[in-house]
């Protein structure tokens, strides 16, 4: 694959928006994390956390690839 190709194909993958930044910034006060916000939200921030793990794995994954490629 020719540099430009591969360029343009990374170019054209879609925005990731983990849901965890959002997640975060809604158990978190002035004064930190609120425990009663982290307890309401505790079941979404797992599957979150697991959202953002799986990203992570695949973008090594990708970089692994790429790796090799050169």
């Amino acid at each position: 694959m020719k540099t430009g190709d591969l360029i343009s194909a990374l170019k054209a993958l879609p925005e990731v928006r983990l849901r965890l930044f959002e997640l975060a910034w809604q158990v978190s006060g002035d004064d930190g994390v609120d425990p009663k916000k982290l307890a309401f939200f505790s079941k979404e921030l797992e599957e979150a956390i697991a959202e953002a793990k799986d990203y992570a794995r695949a973008t090594r994954e990708a970089i692994e690839c790429l790796i090799k490629m050169a």
